[in-house]
């Protein structure tokens, strides 16, 4: 073999060796990102249990409260009841009281008559008879016979007829055609979700994937620290050491120079992204519930320092994900200029990826949302802005 040949042999190894060396980083990498997978279905399944869980004790409540009121609405109707037949009763007793006394009445002046009747005198027999004439006169019309209407309970027990007849109409029904028809459920994604189903994405970057939940968020003009100022289609914030006298809010961050978005997200999945080439040395991006504290500098109001709140945060060189002031490092070989924001509601994800180049997963919030989440920011100097993907 000449020395071409064993040149030409060694390259081709030199490129087999290569090819399989990166083979192996990639199937490392599959690998882990398996194992990964694996964490997080047993780590769904974990959720999955105590939400069901949850969800039993809820309706237990629930139901518990639905059999206190019925029972509540049991006594009160039978003392409705109770109450009338009193009533009648009473009317009836003095009813009988007053023939009682008029019986009394009619024996007394029987009683009467029939001693004049035997008066010997006839002089006095007429005066006596002369007395009494008019008042039997009186007696000689004929008597009211009384004939007690009881109360009727048709009305209340019609009442509750239809009550337990609707009642029985709605449980009747399959609990699956009530949730089909219940609009308030049919709004909710995960009513349209098979039990098992999979949010797959690609950790590299497919970024096409996430772009089919695109929005552009724009910015609460209420919410807006006096320090900062928003651009006309409100999709850019900007610092500003002049003060710029707004009208007063109950949502205005008075003491934070932060923002939150107009526009919520309550179910379904969503993607933005923010661009920060502007945005200086401190910055902070990330979602908030709208019960997040706007009127001091404290912990209940600040971006990613409470329950309410979730961020990625730069500051002096340093990258963080904050949420309940727990704050975890993030390392990224490149400052991100552009970040993609992806939520998913029902899975209860919040993803941050920096898609200045590609798609690099920087952080990933994983927690069950029980409130609108808006887009939310800070920022101390420079400009961000929120890209117009929509």
């Amino acid at each position: 073999m000449d020395m071409n040949s064993n040149s030409a042999l060694l390259t081709v190894l030199s490129i087999a060796w290569e090819l399989a060396t990166s083979c192996l980083k990639e199937l490392d990498i599959k690998k882990k990102q398996e194992v990964d997978n694996i964490r997080h279905i047993e780590q769904a399944s974990v959720d999955l249990e105590s939400h069901t869980t949850a969800s039993k004790v809820w309706l237990s409540r629930k139901f518990t409260e639905l059999r206190v009121l019925l029972d509540e609405e049991e006594t009160l109707t039978k003392n409705y009841l109770d109450e009338k037949t009193q009533q009648a009763l009473q009317a009836y007793s003095q009813q009988a009281e007053s023939c009682k006394e008029r019986i009394k009445m009619l024996d007394n002046f029987s009683g009467k008559l029939r001693q004049i009747q035997q008066q010997s005198d006839p002089v006095q027999l007429l005066e006596d008879y002369t007395e009494v004439e008019k008042e039997m006169q009186d007696h000689r019309m004929p008597a009211e016979q009384w004939h007690p209407v009881p109360p009727s309970f048709e009305h209340v027990l019609n009442h509750f007829k239809c009550f337990a007849a609707a009642l029985q109409s709605v449980v009747s029904k399959p609990l699956e055609a009530r949730l089909k028809e219940d609009i308030f459920s049919s709004l909710n994604a995960t009513s349209k979700r098979e039990p098992g189903t999979m949010l797959k994405t690609i950790s590299s970057g497919d970024r096409s994937l996430f772009l089919k939940h695109a929005r552009s968020p724009t910015l609460e003009y209420d919410s807006l620290h006096p320090r900062l100022r928003l651009s006309d289609d409100r999709l850019a914030v900007s610092s500003t050491w002049r003060w710029n006298f707004y009208p007063c809010s109950p949502q205005r961050f008075n003491k934070l120079w932060q923002v939150m978005s107009k526009d919520s997200f309550f179910s379904g999945s969503h993607y933005w992204e923010v661009d920060l080439l502007q945005a200086g040395q401190g910055w902070w991006i990330g979602a908030a519930y709208p019960s997040i504290g706007r009127k001091s500098d404290s912990e209940a109001c600040r971006l990613g320092w409470n329950r309410a709140s979730w961020c990625i945060k730069r500051f002096d060189f340093e990258y963080w994900a904050f949420h309940n002031a727990e704050r975890t490092p993030i390392a990224t070989e490149e400052d991100p200029e552009r970040v993609g924001i992806f939520l998913d509601y029902e899975a209860g994800i919040l993803s941050f990826y920096n898609v200045t180049d590609g798609m690099a997963h920087l952080h990933t919030f994983r927690c069950k949302f029980t409130e609108p989440v808006y887009p939310a920011l800070r920022l101390w100097e420079g400009r961000i802005t929120i890209c117009k993907l929509t």
